[in-house]
């Protein structure tokens, strides 16, 4: 397939932007060793979106915090475009499930807090800070201080501040988790916007099935601790994803594999 006959959303690079291998995590804690990750090889592909979804405690986080550079592995090597990483890398954007917004800051400070610890030209910065919020519906917020927003509006606020840099890799741990049904609905499709308009690698991380389903092009299926990769799915599912997309019966088909492995590997436990 050439490049012109490629449905729109479809990463177009088979480099791979993010190489894993042989990584395993070993935490020391006071009742012995807690073996969080073992011998992890995962390949993402540049512009790629890539769903980790595993159960509690099976490592995802910890992956996500190993990519980062904020925690280093035991064993292993991690490589994020050139670099090999072996502390804090700051070409990426993070957003955790706590938007951790300031609250003495209004939401277009709270996103230029990113240009002024980079010490970016703030002009510009701030043009780029109030484009991303009137793409998430924000506009009229700016002025808002986080007390005066709910739940999914500051954690729109963070995921902006993530983007201000353009970074070309996205961090996502669990952003939607503490979010009501309509709103996670709503956030994931402003998220696939940022995306599409933004033409980044996103490195995804939940514990939803259909979420994952909804956003990926790939699902890493983590098994319970120590997290081992168990599967890679891909999601054949054309671009751009509508909310509807989630009763078409191939939709239905991934959620139904996803389920099966689960259940495989002990997660879910039916009563017969």
């Amino acid at each position: 397939m050439n490049d012109m006959s490629m449905p729109p959303g479809v990463p177009r690079s088979t480099e791979a932007h993010i190489a894993i291998s042989g990584v395993s995590k070993t935490f020391r804690g006071r009742n012995g060793d807690v073996h969080a990750l073992q011998d992890i090889d995962l390949d993402i592909r540049r512009g790629e979106f890539v769903s980790i979804l595993g159960p509690s405690g099976c490592g995802k986080s910890t992956l996500l915090m190993l990519v980062s550079g904020l925690v280093s592995s035991t064993r292993g090597t991690i490589r994020v475009g050139e670099k090999t990483i072996k502390g804090p890398n700051s070409d990426v954007g993070i957003v955790f499930q706590q938007d951790v917004l300031l609250e003495w800051r209004t939401a277009l400070q709270n996103v230029m807090v990113q240009a002024e610890i980079r010490k970016s030209e703030l002009g510009p910065a701030r043009e780029r800070a109030r484009q991303l919020l009137r793409m998430v519906s924000l506009q009229d917020f700016e002025d808002a201080y986080p007390k005066e927003m709910s739940g999914g509006m500051r954690q729109r606020v963070s995921i902006c501040r993530a983007l201000l840099h353009k970074p070309p890799l996205l961090l996502m741990d669990e952003p939607f988790g503490a979010l009501d049904a309509m709103t996670r609905d709503q956030l994931q499709l402003d998220l696939l916007r940022l995306c599409a308009d933004n033409e980044m690698t996103v490195f995804f991380i939940t514990h939803s099935i259909s979420e994952a389903v909804f956003l990926s092009d790939r699902v890493v299926v983590m098994s319970p601790r120590p997290g081992r990769v168990e599967r890679v799915i891909e999601i054949d599912l054309p671009r751009p994803r509508r909310l509807m997309m989630r009763e078409d019966p191939q939709f239905n088909n991934y959620m139904r594999e996803l389920t099966e492995i689960f259940k495989g590997l002990g997660v879910f436990r039916e009563e017969v």
